[in-house]
């Protein structure tokens, strides 16, 4: 099998060769079809949250959907040929705790495993198990949404645009974006935004229940609790900044309930999957080839990309 393995902070992924996986009791071998690039595997490769990996080196890739290539012993509900996702829970997480999915096979618990439905793709299973998963728990588990309720999404790149949909899916009255990127505002308002703004100082205009910030760069919390009605609540999500200010007299004067959200909750990953199969859900994902990860990594570091960052490997699992 092949991999591109991390290291160590600062330095370039390794491509490396090694013998294949066997599955030991309760494990299975995944030959890997797609695998999500993440902006949180950037952070890692920078020396950010060190503590959330279990060993280094170590695969990189949390995003992963395939076929199953092999089965151990005791694994019961799956078998080779299953197209599948994998998706941990907070203590097992492929990609962070252990091996992941940049690889063209990956081991991993068969309980990790979600079965990829008939008519989602390789690509859209992947992204599910993180972009829909983080997406759909910031809407429906800290967020609470409640049918009929006005909502506001901060950054549309691939987490906002697929809580857009998520939360139209899931009863929202309204959705309304706010991203300062003009040129992404035209696929939000396809995808169901009523309206998009540059500034989520302006949301105020609006009388919104629940605000998400996927940006979380302080500044776009202290406008949500600015803009967001009495009783209203605030989701934060993104945290590319360790400390923030907030305006305090807005939190209490309106009684805002401000939540953070970090995902990996129990059924997250099977809901986003049945929204996809039922055609609610479409994760805005850019493919790319195995080859491409350090550079698609990259891209991610410098900004600009629009949607997720899926490599397509192993294209004839597919068939």
């Amino acid at each position: 099998m092949r991999a591109w393995q991390f290291t160590g902070a600062g330095e370039p992924l390794q491509l490396i060769e090694r013998d294949m996986p066997h599955p030991g009791p309760g494990e299975v071998v995944v030959k890997v079809s797609a695998a999500g690039l993440c902006a949180s595997d950037v952070h890692l490769m920078s020396g950010k949250h060190a503590e959330l990996l279990g060993k280094i080196p170590l695969i990189l890739g949390h995003e992963t959907a395939g076929v199953i290539d092999g089965v151990g012993e005791g694994v019961t509900g799956f078998r080779v040929g299953d197209r599948v996702v994998v998706s941990g829970n907070k203590d097992y997480v492929p990609g962070f705790s252990v091996d992941g999915g940049y690889a063209t096979h990956v081991l991993v618990r068969s309980t990790s495993l979600r079965s990829l439905p008939d008519g989602v793709s390789f690509e859209q299973g992947a992204v599910a198990t993180d972009a829909g998963q983080t997406a759909y728990g910031a809407v429906m588990h800290s967020g609470g949404l409640q049918k009929g309720q006005r909502v506001g999404i901060i950054g549309l790149g691939g987490l906002g645009m697929t809580a857009v949909q998520l939360a139209l899916a899931n009863g929202a009255a309204e959705v309304y974006g706010a991203e300062p990127r003009r040129e992404v505002w035209d696929a939000a308002i396809k995808r169901g935004a009523k309206e998009v703004v540059e500034d989520a100082k302006q949301f105020g205009q609006f009388d919104l229940d629940l605000i998400i910030d996927f940006a979380g760069y302080g500044v776009t919390t202290a406008a949500a609790i600015a803009a967001v009605r009495y009783g209203g609540t605030v989701v934060l999500v993104a945290a590319p900044v360790t400390e923030a200010t907030i305006p305090t007299p807005d939190l209490i004067r309106k009684e805002v309930t401000l939540r953070g959200s970090q995902g990996g909750h129990p059924g997250a990953t099977e809901a986003v999957l049945a929204h996809m199969q039922r055609g609610e859900l479409e994760i805005p994902a850019e493919p790319i080839r195995f080859n491409e990860i350090p550079e698609g990594l990259k891209r991610l570091e410098q900004g600009g990309v629009n949607g997720r960052l899926v490599a397509v490997i192993n294209t004839d699992a597919q068939k």
